[in-house]
């Protein structure tokens, strides 16, 4: 029986698999700039510092008892536990740690989580060559700072080519371009020629993972964990010989043309080499979906203008439609949905002034004062607002209106969080599961990896002293 099998495809593409192994395999280190180099650093330390923190989250312990009953190999570390697993399990449990929270970096042309894939595949993997006897190959702080850097660019061109239609369509972009990047960053942490490297894409662009259905649940950072195991694993895989399509990513049936209408090539190869977009990472300081950031300054800002909740009649808040899209859960049920709740957000920015993990914590979320608020919060729809912006109205019980609109929210790139804050963010997250002392050398440590002699020596300080 006949089908109708039309597709609508570009037969002409270029060979984009092969450009981009060619540029993973070949690029030198650190052929970018200082400011590169330190974004680099500011990326590792924050995906650090949000793997630790939720290394204790229920999530984790499932995950873990899940991957224990696999009986693992001791290769690699858990980041802020005392446990080893395999490195590929190891790059799925530190993938789910560093994006529970939602506190995760975020390259906002794509909303792309890019550090979750990468930073834990090629971490598990320098961490097991390191402690492999024999082992030719010796993974440096610059080794893996280089990994991350061109890991992190194939990511992220990849979703600048894609987006919008890949994310509206349902994908779940940090997963589906999560398992390249990270495929990208072990293959170079491997050494892999080019046609093995174009070999690791290849095969990771049949494992594209993750689906928007599952925002407010724990599913949500299996995505970047899943993508980290899945990428590490299509590296070893290519460089033991196995083989995939040269054209995977390209071709009219390859990965980018079936996940997506929009395909702009010129978004993966213009300025290759020049532009890295790991330079475009941005970082949260608030523990939830990047969109609800600006409500939450402005609410906050609010509160610094004396407005208190006991004084709100109602918060009028206008936002993009895309703000409401994906974050407009009016009852929220526990802290991993009310990182979806513009509602919440608005109602944790006045009571607290901000909105770290804790003020998205079951109890704080089902409490009645913060129910009673966020019921207050009137949203609608204006897209003449950009969707990084909010306008905020406190319309109070004496009749008086306290406006604040907030065109960029801290943490955007132009706001963007300073090194201080980066590092006072890690110690609320850490300090509590490594002691301040150790999180404080931590810290260090992570600045001054591109120039250390073994990679994994973070591991150790990331590590909990066993009672």
């Amino acid at each position: 029986m006949a089908r109708n099998t039309q597709v609508v495809a570009d037969h002409n593409a270029p060979q984009i698999t092969q450009i981009l192994a060619q540029f993973v395999a070949t690029h030198p280190s650190r052929g970018w700039s200082d400011a590169v180099d330190h974004e680099a650093h500011r990326t590792f330390m924050n995906w650090l510092g949000c793997a630790v923190g939720a290394t204790h989250h229920e999530a984790a312990d499932a995950a873990l008892a899940a991957v224990n009953m696999l009986q693992p190999a001791a290769q690699a570390s858990v980041l802020g536990r005392t446990e080893k697993v395999d490195m590929a399990s190891a790059a799925l449990l530190n993938g789910i740690t560093s994006h529970t929270f939602d506190f995760d970096d975020t390259h906002l042309k794509t909303i792309i989580h890019p550090a979750g894939p990468v930073a834990s595949a090629v971490l598990a993997m320098a961490e097991h060559i390191g402690n492999t006897t024999g082992n030719e190959l010796r993974v440096s702080g610059r080794d893996m700072i280089d990994a991350l850097v061109l890991g992190i660019d194939v990511s992220c061109r990849v979703g600048n080519a894609m987006y919008p239609d890949h994310y509206d369509r349902g994908w779940h972009i940090t997963g589906s371009t999560g398992t390249l990047g990270a495929a990208a960053a072990c293959a170079r942490l491997l050494k892999l020629d080019v046609q093995q490297t174009a070999m690791a894409l290849g095969i990771a662009a049949s494992q594209p993972v993750g689906m928007r259905e599952q925002f407010g649940t724990m599913t949500k950072p299996f995505h970047p964990g899943a993508a980290a195991r899945a990428g590490l694993m299509s590296a070893l895989l290519a460089s033991k010989g196995y083989t995939a399509s040269p054209k995977a990513l390209e071709a009219p049936r390859g990965m980018m043309q079936t996940v997506s209408t929009k395909n702009d090539w010129s978004e993966i190869t213009h300025e290759l080499g020049q532009r890295f977009e790991i330079s475009f990472n941005s970082y949260k300081p608030f523990a939830c979906g990047i969109v609800i950031h600006p409500s939450i300054d402005a609410c906050a800002q609010l509160r610094l203008q004396g407005v208190t909740p006991d004084q709100i009649e109602r918060i009028e808040l206008k936002v993009h439609s895309l703000v409401l899209e994906l974050t407009g859960k009016k009852e929220p049920q526990d802290g991993l949905q009310a990182k979806f709740s513009v509602y919440h957000g608005c109602a944790a920015g006045l009571t607290f002034g901000y909105a770290a993990e804790e003020e998205f914590s079951d109890e704080i979320v089902n409490r009645a004062d913060m129910v009673a608020l966020r019921r207050k919060v009137v949203a609608t729809v204006d897209d003449s607002i950009d969707e990084a912006s909010a306008d905020v109205t406190a319309v109070l019980l004496d009749g008086r209106r306290v406006h604040v609109f907030v065109e960029h929210a801290i943490g955007s790139l132009q706001n963007p969080m300073t090194d201080a804050q980066l590092e006072a963010k890690f110690h609320g997250m850490s300090d509590e599961i490594l002691g301040a002392a150790q999180t404080s050398a931590l810290i260090s440590a992570c600045w001054s990896i591109g120039n250390a002699a073994d990679a994994s020596q973070v591991v150790a300080l990331a590590t909990p002293e066993k009672k």
